[in-house]
């Protein structure tokens, strides 16, 4: 049996800002790579606060889910990359506002750093 993939681009979130794709098709599961909060339209980061920052995030991801075929109904995983775990709280309730019932499993960490200077990137999981 051959494997294939597909890789899945929309215009409604950023291009992607190295050698990766949006996301990928394969296995009838989507992968969909980390979204930082940049504007499709500008390429530029969000102005605002983690907030606004994780709002953006949440409609990238929503833009590349759309594009798959799918929704957030069918995420199964979850990753969230978080600069100042200070800032959980508010991050998890705007995340959860698109994960009321029946969550994706999901592990948050704090790292050093992000591309561009984010606050957050989440990645995610969804079935194709």
């Amino acid at each position: 049996m051959t494997a294939s993939k597909q890789i899945i681009s929309t215009d409604g979130a950023p291009a992607a800002i190295g050698p990766y794709s949006q996301a990928v098709r394969a296995g009838g599961f989507v992968f969909l790579s980390g979204q930082i909060p940049l504007d499709p339209a500008t390429g530029q980061m969000v102005e605002g606060d983690i907030e606004a920052q994780t709002r953006r995030v949440m409609a990238n991801l929503e833009a590349v889910l759309t594009a798959a075929g799918t929704t957030f109904d069918r995420v199964v995983r979850a990753t969230i990359y978080l600069t100042d775990l200070g800032d959980f709280a508010k991050v998890n309730a705007i995340y959860g506002e698109k994960f009321a019932k029946d969550p994706p499993a999901r592990a948050t960490v704090q790292v050093a750093a992000l591309p561009k200077g984010a606050h957050v990137e989440i990645d995610l999981v969804a079935i194709a």
